[in-house]
């Protein structure tokens, strides 16, 4: 299926091999328990019969598992990972979507498996229990198995056993993945999940005092702007007095919106109506998602947290409550504040976030009693819009802050019957639901214009991230570019080119709401009075990987290698000729920063 991205690496022979390599690493770790148990028990019947139950098991789990990922690389450019294993947490959701969007693939992935994992229990019988082993030859035999199987599961005579770092032979990711199986990445992505998760160094070792000083060196303020050492990002922002009266805040968060859908972003030109508001409002034609999640994109958006290599904050223990979000600041400015859904909140913990951390109401699918449209992920975005609008023509005098959320513009792709004129055939298509999504949009902002909130209001309308990112770079960077409007009371209409990323959206919101109270937020307030005096940056997380890009100068850190400066050019990026040791070190900085923060609760208000 990937011929001709292994053939431009000249990795085949590599793949194959190692692929073997980690097949046989697989096997051993699933046969260890049996092989150690067998010669002292097989004469057991009882034994015999938990044995038979769980070679079929584990042959079923890795069957099932391989027949899921053709579909899931498909959609992701990655083996299964931990976003594989957390979407096991929400059957309904994701049952629907692959019964609705992925059939065929379904139903052929389940003939095979059934016919392979019943063609192994008949392998299995057994007509007669073997003969135990004596003691002294069976204890001989488990010596042995145990020393070859251990040494199998290592895969390597070094001081660290065998893991997906010793593959990682090209620049394309999902390449350096094919070499794995599908048991083993998902098990070692959740491994890796918990370990880095308790680790306060994500990339490279870097002491406190030096990561808060690039930090803040990133962050281009004074030193006697920053307040309390405990807390060391905090500071006082550099915003004008505030006005007479406070204006609301309304956060469109559109699901994977990517710039190559965005007609005057260079893309297709698939969202008419946000390319004629686009010159309305100011048009971020340089923005970069810091992910490739959706929890990634409230992490940025609503916290301006800078991502890790364990999961977004929106999911961690520690930052369930007392967790900085611009909801928390907004609130005790005054502002009641609100999340709205089409879909069931509680996935990807959103709720329990959001509600420890600032909203005071959520409404999700079981408040929308007859939607004109329900789909596997929610009631469509014209539901969603309809209810949003009602609820902020019901507001009363006192500001309001929401996020509201899409999802119609999310595989299966299910969206109403004859509201826009089909980009391609067959209907669900990510094209389609685009379409239909930007259909959503304009009829929202359309009723905002007419509404009594409109001239008192600010919208930012934001992707989450793209669709699908994919390529052959370490990070694809291109496919992190994505659409940012802001819109409503006060704003003049431009377009504003200067690189950016999602972190930045925080500061530059609450200097548009001329909001003076001290926060720990780390992005840079995009139209400051001094913004011209240094250069602009994005952040972005891919799976394990992170870059930070500054210009034309990508830094890519991954685990347990030292970072690289590589070049961007047309073609992707390519290794810089020359280092720079000072830029390399404030990008770790920054990576090891969200860790530090995170691990020791350093991103909170001040009680």
């Amino acid at each position: 299926m990937y011929s001709d991205r292994v053939g431009a690496t000249g990795g085949f022979w590599f793949v194959t091999l190692h692929g073997l390599r980690f097949d046989l690493l697989v096997l051993c770790m699933l046969l260890l328990p049996a092989l150690v148990a067998q010669p002292l028990l097989c004469s057991n019947r009882l034994w015999q019969q938990c044995l038979h139950f769980y070679l079929l098991g584990a042959y079923a789990l890795v069957v099932l598992v391989e027949a899921a990922t053709p579909t899931f690389v498909g959609e992701f450019d990655l083996r299964p990972n931990i976003l594989f294993l957390e979407y096991l947490r929400y059957p309904r959701e994701i049952l629907s979507m692959l019964w609705i969007g992925y059939k065929l693939p379904v139903f052929l992935g389940l003939i095979a498996s059934s016919a392979l994992i019943l063609m192994i229990g008949r392998l299995l019988r057994q007509p007669q229990l073997p003969r135990r082993l004596p003691i002294r030859p069976g204890l001989l035999f488990i010596t042995l198995t145990l020393v070859l199987c251990v040494v199998g599961i290592r895969s390597s005579f070094g001081h660290r056993p065998a893991n997906p770092s010793v593959i990682a032979f090209s620049n394309d990711l999902l390449v350096n993945d094919l070499v794995l199986s599908s048991i083993y990445s998902a098990a070692y992505a959740a491994y890796s999940s918990a370990r880095h998760e308790g680790s306060v160094r994500a990339y490279k070792a870097m002491p406190l005092e030096e990561v808060v000083r690039y930090v803040k060196a990133d962050m281009h303020l004074p030193e006697s702007h920053f307040i309390d050492p405990a807390i060391p990002t905090l500071h006082q922002p550099l915003v004008t007095a505030a006005g007479s009266k406070q204006p609301n805040l309304v956060i469109v968060l559109e699901e994977s919106l990517g710039a190559e859908f965005v007609g005057s972003l260079g893309g297709i030109d698939l969202t008419p109506n946000l390319d004629a508001y686009s010159e309305k409002g100011i048009w971020f034609t340089n923005l970069y998602a810091t992910g490739t999640r959706s929890v990634r994109g409230i992490e940025a958006v609503m916290t301006g947290f800078t991502p890790t290599p364990a999961r977004s904050v929106v999911k961690l223990p520690k930052s369930q409550t007392s967790f900085f979000t611009i909801a928390q600041i907004l609130k005790g400015n005054g502002y009641k504040t609100s999340f709205i859904y089409g879909g069931e909140a509680h996935f990807d913990n959103m709720r329990q976030f959001l509600v420890g951390n600032g909203i005071e109401t959520v409404i999700e699918e079981k408040d929308f009693p007859d939607p004109e449209f329900r789909g596997s992920w929610g009631v469509s975005d014209e539901d969603l819009f309809r209810r949003a609008h009602r609820e902020f023509e019901h507001m009363k005098d006192d500001p309001f802050f929401s996020l509201v959320f899409t999802s119609s513009n999310h595989s299966p792709f299910e969206f109403p019957d004859d509201k826009i004129s089909l980009y391609s055939q067959p209907k669900q298509q990510v094209s389609n639901a685009v379409k239909y999504a930007d259909h959503a949009l304009g009829e929202f902002l359309r009723l905002a214009e007419s509404s009594g909130y409109w001239e008192n209001t600010i919208f930012l309308v934001v992707a989450d991230h793209n669709s699908r990112v994919w390529g052959n770079d370490l990070v694809p960077v291109e496919r992190f570019h994505i659409p940012a409007l802001l819109l409503g009371s006060g704003i003049t209409a431009r377009h504003y080119d200067r690189q950016a990323s999602q972190i930045d959206l925080l500061p530059t919101l609450l200097g548009l709401l001329h909001i003076q109270t001290p926060n720990p937020a780390i992005g840079v307030d995009l139209f400051r009075a001094d913004i011209d005096n240094f250069p602009g940056r994005a952040v972005m997380q891919y799976d394990k990987t992170q870059a930070y890009m500054q210009g034309d100068k990508v830094v890519i850190m991954k685990l347990d290698e030292e970072p690289q400066l590589y070049d961007r050019n047309s073609d992707g990026l390519v290794p810089a000729t020359e280092q720079d040791p000072e830029l390399i070190n404030r990008a770790t900085a920054l990576a090891s920063w969200s860790s530090y923060a995170y691990q020791n609760r350093l991103y909170h208000l001040p009680e």
